[in-house]
């Protein structure tokens, strides 16, 4: 959410993002809430200049009790008495107009980096850099649910008899390369100076909305019915309401932290649910790096944090590239937006591994997370990033170990966690 004052004087500008974003709908907002902000101003105004009557008259009132003159001192209360009236009215009035510009401010989206490249969805994201050369084996590679079945690894069956599709068992080795990722993972990014957090996985209403869109929360997050809790489609959201609310000393910042969780999503939309494999399901297991900082150091963790991800996949041996978001790709709160996508030697193209964002200080300003300074209390600066979503990163380490003996070679880093395992062999 952008501030008003900024708004205010940078109509020009807010309309021009808003463009780029190609959310030419949104262009009525700005001037809608430029007038509900002149409204409001112009009511606080008038209740001050009454509470400014209202103190003179009182101590008017004072002085005639004093001096004896009653019938006068009454008549001042009466003024005093339509006074508050008034107010309670302005009052009303006033809080009325500001709940329509906060549902009317949070829906003009933030301003984007100068370096975000103008596109209007993700067919037009540009390729930054590749990590690690691409190849192709010289024997065929299956589909990875069926190298995975071939283990009897994964069980979409009986899940399906469970839960319906888009859900899945995996079991034994499979499900053992599963967790050792995800723990590599963690301590991977402990290594790197961030602080090990395991968060609640559900968030109340006010934190889902502090920290992603509508049209985000609509497509994304699953409700627990007859309660104001929702489950969490990825723990930045419960990492960044962790500090709703909250004055952090800017001496305590950057607060870096990588957190683990489950995560469930609808998954709605034009992609839709895969009816074999494991690349867009309804819940998966995540691997998160969060990030609060100063506003001026945001860019400097941005590229950190996406290189940290490219570092964590080169460790296993697999090749990423990283893709830049153009602007009708980013979410509204976002700010600047890369992807990280690993090599698949079987369909012998890139897909999405994780997804690097910073947020500016939209999320703390919709959750009213401030730094205190020595100018003031100010909005800090949130980011998040992928260190690994699996299965899908699961996928990606099937597909570039596959053996042409049909087992899955298992890399260095990972057989601490495998039991000292070099391979996943059929039994």
């Amino acid at each position: 959410m952008l501030d008003i004052k900024f708004v205010r004087e940078n109509k020009d500008k807010v309309k021009e993002n808003i463009k780029k974003k190609f959310q030419d709908e949104k262009l009525p907002l700005v001037d809608e809430v430029i007038e509900l902000d002149e409204k409001i101003r112009k009511l606080k105004q008038k209740g001050d200049n009454l509470r400014q009557e209202r103190n003179t008259t009182s101590d008017e009132i004072g002085n005639l009790f004093r001096e004896k003159k009653t019938s006068e001192a009454n008549a001042k209360k009466e003024i005093v008495i339509k006074i508050n009236n008034q107010l309670v009215d302005i009052e009303k009035e006033e809080n009325e107009l500001s709940e329509q510009l906060k549902e009317k401010m949070i829906v003009i989206p933030q301003m984007i980096d100068e370096s975000v490249p103008i596109g209007k969805d993700d067919t037009e994201n540009v390729e930054i850099e590749k990590f690690g050369e691409p190849f192709v084996r010289d024997y065929e590679i299956p589909y990875h649910s069926d190298i995975c079945e071939s283990f009897n690894g994964l069980d979409k069956e009986s899940a399906g008899r469970t839960s319906g599709n888009g859900f899945y068992y995996l079991v034994g080795d499979i499900a053992r390369l599963h967790e050792a990722v995800i723990a590599y993972a963690r301590d991977f990014m402990i290594d790197k100076g961030f602080t090990y957090c395991i968060p609640p996985f559900m968030i109340r209403s006010d934190v889902v909305t502090g920290v992603m869109s509508f049209a985000e929360m609509e497509n994304m997050m699953y409700k627990i019915e007859n309660e104001d809790l929702y489950l969490i489609g990825t723990s930045e959201h419960s990492m960044i309401g962790k500090f709703k609310g909250q004055l952090i000393d800017e001496k305590d910042l950057p607060i870096a932290m990588t957190s683990y969780s489950p995560c469930f999503r609808k998954e709605v939309g034009a992609h839709g649910l895969e009816e074999r494999g494991l690349y867009r399901v309804h819940q998966f297991e995540k691997q998160e790096m969060v990030v609060l900082c100063k506003p001026e150091d945001a860019m400097e963790w941005y590229n950190k944090m996406w290189k940290f991800t490219v570092e964590f996949f080169r460790s296993m041996d697999i090749s990423v590239r990283t893709l830049e978001c153009c602007s009708g790709d980013l979410a509204d709160l976002k700010v600047k937006s890369c992807d990280v996508e690993a090599w698949s030697p079987r369909q012998q193209k890139y897909f999405e591994v994780g997804s690097c964002s910073t947020l500016g200080d939209a999320q703390a300003r919709r959750l009213g997370i401030r730094m205190k300074t020595e100018e003031g209390n100010k909005f800090l600066a949130t980011l998040n990033n992928t260190v690994i979503a699996s299965p899908r990163g699961l996928i990606a380490l099937i597909e570039n170990n596959y053996q042409e003996d049909g087992s899955i070679l298992i890399p260095k880093v990972l057989r601490p966690y495998m039991g000292g395992k070099v391979k996943i062999e059929k039994k």
